[in-house]
């Protein structure tokens, strides 16, 4: 069964070959946000980091690590999804 490519690997994909970032709507989990769900725009992001997206936000950069992503999408299209693990909730 092939590997499934990191989210680091899909976002650097979607910047480099597919130039699409800016378009790209970033789904996070965010603590007492409505939901706990937060959604970032791809053109705040200034790096993919090898731990974490780098975002600016209000001014400041902030730090996304990779493991509060939940969703990428362009447009209507959802590009990566985080999977659940069997047995957990899927926030």
């Amino acid at each position: 069964m092939p590997l499934m490519p990191t989210i680091r690997e899909v976002l650097n994909k979607i910047k480099w070959s597919q130039c699409k970032l800016d378009r790209a709507q970033i789904t996070i989990t965010h603590r007492g946000a409505p939901g706990n769900v937060k959604v970032i725009r791809g053109s705040s992001v200034k790096d993919v980091a090898p731990r974490a997206l780098l975002i600016e936000e209000g001014g400041e950069e902030v730090i996304i690590p990779y493991h509060r992503i939940k969703a990428i999408q362009i447009g209507e299209e959802t590009i990566w999804r985080k999977r659940g693990r069997p047995g957990m909730k899927n926030e």
